[in-house]
């Protein structure tokens, strides 16, 4: 005994077959786009050391856990311009959420710890120059790279990830470095100026501003358990968040999407 198929039936098959297998296919588009706090610079693993993006920093663990198809684009020392020129390029209508965290490179960030961290003399000068530029030319950075974002991908959630505080309230010294209490105050003025302007430029967008810095307190350098690398050596990962400081990013973002 057989039972004949009906071409309804065996066509109702197949649209099913297919259908599941379209929806399989079909991951949201996730874009992770920035520096090296969204690549992951600071984990100590990494997929490829010319930009340092690790499967331990929070766009593959937000893309894992909430099933995104990941275009991992954030690159180490990317500034706006560099977002703009090189990691834009797989944006488009079909993209679902983008996460940008950019800002600390085109502020001199790096050159600002470097010289707080070894030359003393030069740590305030080089944080006021920080501040002047965060004040004054970062608006236009980031109004600029933000519009971009939004041009290629007119439909995505986008979420714009902010910079912790690194050094205690209180302005707790450890490490091998010249680091001073008074600096790391400062140093963390300077983190609530460049967070401030980010949260005003995302806004001014219509975007979701991530801000991390309540959940680090209690995590910054020198406490009991640093979510942030101290001196370390490769140099590159000194003052970046670790595996539990990107995991805590993850769940951030997670809570924003």
């Amino acid at each position: 005994m057989y039972r004949r198929l009906s071409l309804t039936g065996v066509l109702a098959g197949v649209c099913l077959v297919l259908g599941g297998a379209s929806a399989a296919a079909a991951a949201p588009s996730y874009v992770a786009l920035g520096d090296s706090y969204a690549s992951g610079d600071g984990t100590g693993v990494y997929y490829n050391t010319s930009c340092y993006t690790s499967p331990y920093s929070y766009p593959p663990l937000v893309a894992a856990k909430d099933g995104y198809s990941l275009t991992f684009a954030a690159c180490s020392g990317a500034t706006t311009s560099t977002v703009i020129s090189s990691q834009l390029g797989s944006l488009n209508a079909s993209t679902t959420l983008v996460t940008i965290q950019v800002g600390g490179n085109d502020a001199g960030f790096t050159s600002v710890m470097e010289n707080c961290a070894l030359f003393y003399f030069t740590c305030q000068s080089s944080i006021n120059n920080a501040d002047s530029y965060i004040q004054n030319s970062l608006p236009a950075a980031l109004n600029t790279t933000y519009s971009d974002i939004r041009a290629a991908a007119p439909n995505a959630r986008v979420l714009v990830v902010a910079y912790p505080h690194l050094f205690t309230a209180s302005g707790t010294t450890c490490g091998f470095n010249l680091l001073t209490s008074s600096h790391e105050k400062s140093l963390n003025q300077t983190a609530d100026l460049l967070d401030g302007v980010i949260a005003s430029v995302a806004a001014a967008h219509s975007f979701t501003f991530v801000d991390p810095r309540t959940s680090f307190a209690s995590h910054e350098l020198c406490s009991a358990s640093p979510w942030l690398n101290n001196d370390t050596i490769p140099v590159q990962e000194s003052f970046h968040p670790n595996i539990p400081g990107e995991a805590a990013y993850a769940s951030l973002v997670e809570a924003d999407i």
